[in-house]
């Protein structure tokens, strides 16, 4: 037996239970798909990546199952998402699905729609941004600031994943923050100073200045960074526990994702005018 078809058979488990119903429909199709997600060679966002576990929590999210990728239930449901938004229904993960998943996440933060718009968001007056407690900061770069109506809504969306996750709760240091508000003048100083504006890692115009992203900590893969976008090192964050909490409950307190940084969430309600001083 080939390593493809073994690793097919562990993602897609035993073909009983209630995420193998209607297998005589779409076994095939998940066992597709239990090959490509391990073996898929592309580039969703220009450098080369091989499989697509890293996105599986938000796909799942979205397409309304827990089921494993190689199973029926989750191959006819990513053919509901595809026939809903104009694909073929085809029931099989592929770039082109993909491409309608990752425009579906960009058109739900207001920030990507104000830079397809050609604007900048101004920063938040000074008296709406909050300081973080030192609980909260990442050790690996204090940040301090947000904005009053987003910390209150991260504290809350904190204290129910350690209520909820076990490994959440043993662990201080999971979804503490290491960047939250950046100034917009330093942060545009820095990145001219490191020579990569406009690029995955700082843009002129972030997120950042808006007091409502909030970069936190998700797991590293050893040896990286808590911010690296290395592959492997994406892929670890998104198999834990923590993010795969957030996938599926971090809309419950208003935060929504940047696919490609699984440490990246920005709070997408607008300003609560019961947080000014």
């Amino acid at each position: 037996m080939s390593f493809w078809l073994v690793a097919a058979c562990a993602v897609g488990a035993r073909a009983a239970g209630p995420c193998h119903t209607n297998a005589d429909l779409w076994r095939d199709q998940g066992l597709s798909n239990a090959i490509s997600y391990y073996s898929l060679e592309w580039a969703p966002f220009g450098a080369a990546e091989w499989g697509w576990e890293t996105y599986l929590p938000l796909i799942q999210h979205d397409i309304h199952t827990q089921c494993g990728p190689g199973t029926p239930v989750f191959a006819s449901q990513l053919a509901g998402f595809q026939q809903t938004h104009g694909l073929a229904p085809t029931g099989l993960f592929d770039s082109a699905t993909f491409q309608v998943f990752k425009g579906v996440w960009q058109e739900r933060r207001p920030f990507v729609m104000a830079r397809l718009r050609q604007e900048c968001p101004d920063p938040p007056p000074i008296n709406q941004l909050g300081y973080l407690v030192v609980s909260e900061e990442h050790a690996d770069r204090l940040t301090r600031l947000l904005r009053r109506d987003v910390l209150d809504a991260y504290r809350r969306m904190v204290a129910a994943a350690r209520a909820e996750v076990p490994e959440i709760a043993s662990d201080p240091e999971l979804l503490q923050i290491f960047s939250g508000f950046r100034d917009p003048e330093a942060d545009a100083a820095r990145c001219a100073q490191q020579g990569n504006c406009d690029g995955l890692r700082r843009a002129v115009c972030s997120a950042h200045r808006t007091g409502t992203a909030v970069d936190l900590y998700v797991g590293r893969l050893p040896g990286l960074g808590v911010d690296s976008t290395v592959p492997a090192s994406r892929q670890v964050m998104a198999r834990g526990a923590t993010y795969r909490w957030l996938a599926a409950n971090a809309g419950r307190f208003g935060f929504v994702p940047y696919v490609y940084e699984p440490w990246h969430w920005e709070y997408v309600r607008p300003w609560d005018p019961s947080f000014a001083p």
